[in-house]
């Protein structure tokens, strides 16, 4: 097995720090999931991963972040398009 360079450390190292940044500020309640900037960090980490997986092949990892950047980009998707429903102006 080819050992990773130091340039594709450095990068999964990032896409990482994206994912527990987004995961951290959640559970110490600074960031709210229903918000945009957890959802950015979470989809571009899991990309950044994802896209590492592929070279050499990881397959259990190639599907565990591209599932994880499909949900958040669909989550972004929702936080970027939700209207505020139930409330209404009187």
């Amino acid at each position: 097995m080819n050992k990773p360079s130091l340039v594709t450390q450095v990068i999964s190292s990032a896409g990482a720090l994206l994912i527990l940044i987004a995961y951290i500020g959640h559970q110490m309640k600074w960031m709210d999931s229903d918000k945009p900037l957890y959802n950015v960090l979470n989809t571009f980490g899991a990309a950044i991963l994802a896209y590492v997986a592929f070279e050499p092949l990881q397959v259990g990892f190639v599907i565990l972040e591209g599932t994880w950047t499909l949900v958040s980009v669909y989550a972004l998707y929702k936080t970027l398009t939700h209207k505020n429903v139930g409330t209404s102006a009187a």
